[in-house]
């Protein structure tokens, strides 16, 4: 679809147009630049809660966000972007804008629980302090309970064993449901949530593994698990976890209706005992990912430079460039662009070499959502930006019909070319050294 005014629209050949706007500069928190090194200080200040800013440039193109500005609430539409400038010293200084955000507006949040969960799992082998035991450790995972189901060889892997770094890498890759469960169950319900709070990010309730029907009890119980060195030996051994916590009741539903073995109920779908995050939280997640000094030390996860390279290596490595796992081997499946909602929608076409987009997305329900960091090396422009939006217009769940091809894709392609394409003329004093954000992928 074109637009009606000067954009910078990355399309499927890759054939790119200009666009003419500017960014108003709101309480800016300077950060530090690599992934490395640490600044000595940071400011953070509020963000700004209420701006006119997506209000003012969504409506310069009605035709491609109309239906969104007058469907805000109904399509629970969420937005934050955070444009980065740099110092003369080349620590990043962030200046933050929001689109209808509300952390009490509950939105099912899907895969995107996989980037706090992947982190916790390598903060939580970091806390184990056990000499031998790191990321890459072969991990076997039993069964004790009902509905477990166990886990003794991982096909692919180079040498058929299960780690945590391969599970880590399933996930942002292809957003795998099995190695987030397994993540799960070496985490504990407990460890997570009282991590999570502890932190800070105040709107996360992890209760359950995803792609799996289990009982609210079956999800408080998770797998029994070792860790074995080169040799065979065990290195560390956590029994079967039982989670204890309680937690306020919620009233969280989504939709007028939802089907239900093959019956339709007519009333609001209940996701009071479902997992929760806000889109803000997630924001702040990866942007202390990116620039760790861009949050408090509370806030930030306990994992060594080497687990935050790993960590940014493969949410931008694609499928394509995978050899263990073999996705590159299956492009009708996973194509180059898999995943890549924001900037690219549903495209399955190649993206240009000098794009790497840093993110995790998520899809159920009807709801998609993305928190990207994406980067253009060539034009040497960075930019934070995460949306949600409900793609539902019959109101119905479990029914498998959903706007995610002609509301969702589109919305977050359009989105995420108007930023790039703004971002692409801002005026910046200093350029930014990206040097640390290439990295070598599997091919």
């Amino acid at each position: 679809m074109g637009l009606n005014k000067p954009l910078l629209v990355f399309l499927l050949s890759g054939t790119l147009l200009v666009v003419s706007c500017s960014v108003t500069k709101n309480t800016p928190p300077p950060v530090v630049e690599k992934p490395t090194v640490l600044a000595p200080k940071v400011v953070v200040k509020e963000v700004v809660r209420k701006d006119t800013f997506f209000e003012n440039l969504l409506s310069q193109y009605p035709q491609l966000f109309d239906q969104v500005l007058k469907n805000r609430e109904n399509w629970n539409v969420q937005i934050i972007y955070t444009a980065i400038d740099r110092s003369d010293n080349g620590i990043p200084v962030l200046t933050n804008h929001s689109f209808n955000l509300n952390s009490d507006r509950y939105f099912y949040p899907a895969s995107t629980v996989k980037l706090p969960i992947s982190l916790l799992a390598l903060q939580k082998l970091n806390e184990l302090k056990i000499n031998g035991l790191d990321k890459n450790t072969t991990m076997l995972t039993d069964q004790a309970y009902s509905g477990q189901t166990p886990v003794y060889n991982d096909p692919t892997t180079r040498d058929g064993k299960p780690s945590i770094a391969q599970y880590i890498k399933k996930i942002l890759i292809v957003s795998d449901n099995d190695a987030y469960n397994r993540l799960y169950e070496f985490l504990g319900q407990d460890y997570i949530n009282e991590q999570l709070q502890k932190k800070g990010y105040g709107s996360t309730q992890i209760f359950h593994r995803l792609g799996v029907s289990l009982s609210a009890d079956q999800n408080r119980h998770t797998n029994p698990i070792k860790f074995l060195s080169p040799q065979g030996s065990s290195l560390y051994n956590q029994p079967m976890q039982s989670a204890l916590r309680k937690y306020p009741v919620r009233k969280d539903s989504i939709g007028k209706a939802f089907y239900s073995g093959g019956k339709l109920v007519n009333q609001p779908m209940d996701f009071s005992t479902k997992n929760k995050i806000g889109l803000e939280d997630l924001h702040t997640i990866l942007i202390g990912l990116v620039f760790p000094n861009s949050v408090s030390l509370a806030q930030r996860f306990n994992i060594n430079a080497d687990d935050r390279t790993f960590m940014l290596k493969n949410m931008s490595q694609l499928p394509t460039e995978s050899i263990f796992p073999s996705y590159s081997a299956d492009t009708a499946t996973y194509w180059p662009a898999y995943g890549k909602f924001l900037l690219l929608g549903s495209q399955k076409g190649l993206i240009p070499k000098n794009i790497r987009i840093f993110n995790k997305e998520g899809d159920a329900y009807g709801q998609l959502t993305d928190v990207a960091y994406i980067v253009d090396f060539k034009k040497k422009i960075e930019f934070f930006l995460s949306a949600t939006i409900y793609c539902n217009k019959d109101g119905i769940l479990n029914d498998d019909i959903y706007d995610y091809e002609t509301i969702g894709f589109p919305f977050l392609k359009n989105l995420g070319q108007l930023i790039y394409g703004l971002e692409t003329k801002r005026p910046r004093k200093i350029i930014p050294d990206l040097s640390p954000f290439i990295f070598e992928y599997d091919k």
